[in-house]
């Protein structure tokens, strides 16, 4: 791995191992970073580990940050419920500020590795609504990176990458088939199981659900018995 060094925020879900893929095609080397912030859905970050492992990142870090201690959202605090259907406005799923911090992570690992790119799998169509998933964000983003980093003052600006950001979930998953992804090792329920096996129910799972139907594709996820 001779190529300049990215650093890609990596779920486990779907999108996140898509874009490995993506950053790794375009010759990066890629140093992926996971965020243990007290999901509910931890069993992502064992999908991250074999994300990473099977799309080729140099290295994979855990990072640990206590958004459980912050609340406010369905994926950190169990007595809130995971909406099974529908919902309006922002969901409760909204974890608040979590993108921002991540890019942070990011960005501050970016600096370190001498890297000036950062990729992340933010995707504006089916992100269910959240204020941190729209180009209007990152760039608000790409420009406080270039004013708070020594990198940036000097005159090299990390630059944030979201290919996935206009793509529809069909279109992302028929990317990633095509760059060689094993969906099957993904994990993007809300509510996934300790054997990431998901509930079927959920927002992400709906999504996710339709993308392979509207590709075309088999859906490998592993659903739990109800």
């Amino acid at each position: 791995m001779d190529g300049p060094a990215a650093v890609v925020l990596l779920s486990g879900g779907l999108d996140s191992a898509t874009v490995l893929a993506i950053a790794r095609e375009e010759g990066f080397t890629c140093y992926a970073l996971s965020v243990d912030y007290a999901q509910r859905h931890a069993a992502e970050l064992d999908a991250a580990r074999r994300v990473a492992h099977a799309g080729g990142a140099h290295e994979h870090r855990v990072m640990r940050v206590d958004f459980a201690g912050i609340g406010g959202s369905a994926l950190t605090e169990p007595g809130l419920a995971v909406p099974e259907a529908p919902t309006t406005g922002i969901p409760i799923t909204y974890v608040p500020a979590r993108n921002t911090v991540m890019l942070s992570l990011a960005l501050a690992w970016a600096e370190v590795l001498r890297s000036r790119d950062v990729f992340i799998g933010v995707n504006v169509l089916d992100s269910s609504g959240y204020p941190d998933c729209r180009p209007e964000f990152l760039q608000a983003f790409g420009a406080l990176a270039a004013l708070a980093t020594k990198a940036g003052v000097e005159g090299s600006p990390c630059r944030l990458h979201a290919p996935l950001i206009s793509l529809t979930k069909a279109e992302i998953i028929r990317e990633g088939m095509r760059l060689g992804v094993d969906y099957g090792q993904t994990v993007s329920c809300y509510q996934a199981d300790g054997e990431g096996r998901a509930c079927g129910r959920c927002d992400a799972c709906r999504l996710r659900r339709m993308g392979f139907a509207a590709a075309g594709l088999p859906d490998p996820t592993r659903y739990q018995q109800r």
